[in-house]
């Protein structure tokens, strides 16, 4: 039982689908099973969303490929009539489970090796996050401040460049975040300030990155900005058509993302 609770938990870094022979994969095998299991390809059709005609289709290149024919029908009309595998035709469904099992647990094995490889680690775990946020950003934090109530924690992106994110102590415990932690930075394109020349402001904003603008796309109302970081990252922001035709944004202008420390959302990256 605990290594089954364990294997549940381990990402598939890596997946596969079975095929034979180039074309047997577990959709044609699925189709011989449901046949076997109605004994008529319209049902079986019906039950895998496919045509009858797509399902004739599939099962005349299997027949033909195959080296034996895999099912045999009776004549019954439209319909189909009766439909039945063949000695063949239940071999090869016998082979194809047998092989899918083999196949999970060689996709289970190695993907337990690679939750224990830390280069792994690095370089894949990042690709398993989902969020519904604009900009989604790693790095790793480099220093934590308290005070009674707050927290501030520096954040450096993998192109060296520094974030200050605010949260509360509680939302730092229940993170579990430290000095070293690898970290999911998630910032919504309309909390970013775009800044051409930051040195004629006062700003209080804590964040500030540098970097040139590679798209801009208006919809008369509002305006997409893509910020490319000197680092290489990429924020897009969201301002008004208005705002961006104002700034003078276009391709290559030097620009800055400006944003709060509170606008940051910070998750942890689970360790396997």
């Amino acid at each position: 039982m605990p290594k089954k609770s364990y294997d549940n938990l381990i990402p598939s870094w890596v997946e596969g689908e079975l095929r034979l022979a180039g074309t047997l994969d577990s959709r044609m095998i699925s189709l011989l099973r449901a046949i076997e299991q109605s004994g008529s390809i319209n049902q079986a059709a019906k039950q895998m969303g496919l045509s009858y005609k797509g399902a004739w289709q599939m099962i005349e290149r299997a027949n033909n490929l195959a080296p034996k024919v895999l099912i045999t029908s009776a004549t019954g009309g439209s319909k189909g009539g009766g439909t039945n595998l063949t000695a063949a035709g239940q071999s090869l469904l016998k082979l194809f489970t047998r092989l899918e099992k083999q196949h999970s647990k060689f996709l289970q094995q190695l993907n337990r090796s690679l939750a224990d490889d830390p280069d792994v680690q690095l370089l894949l775990k990042r690709l398993l996050v989902k969020t519904s946020g604009t900009n989604q950003l790693f790095g790793t934090i480099t220093g934590i401040q308290t005070s009674s109530i707050n927290a501030e924690v520096f954040v450096e992106l993998k192109g060296g460049e520094k974030i200050v994110a605010s949260l509360t102590l509680s939302e730092l415990s229940q993170l579990d975040l430290s000095i070293g932690s690898d970290v999911l930075l998630l910032i919504n394109a309309t909390e970013i300030i775009v800044v051409t020349d930051p040195d004629n402001y006062i700003l209080s904003a804590r964040n500030c990155l540098s970097g040139k603008v590679i798209r801009v796309q208006h919809d008369g109302v509002d305006s997409e900005v893509a910020i490319q970081l000197q680092g290489g990252e990429s924020l897009a922001v969201t301002i008004t058509q208005v705002s961006a035709e104002t700034l003078g944004l276009k391709l290559g202008i030097s620009t800055y993302a400006v944003f709060k420390s509170n606008a940051v959302i910070l998750g942890a990256i689970p360790q396997y």
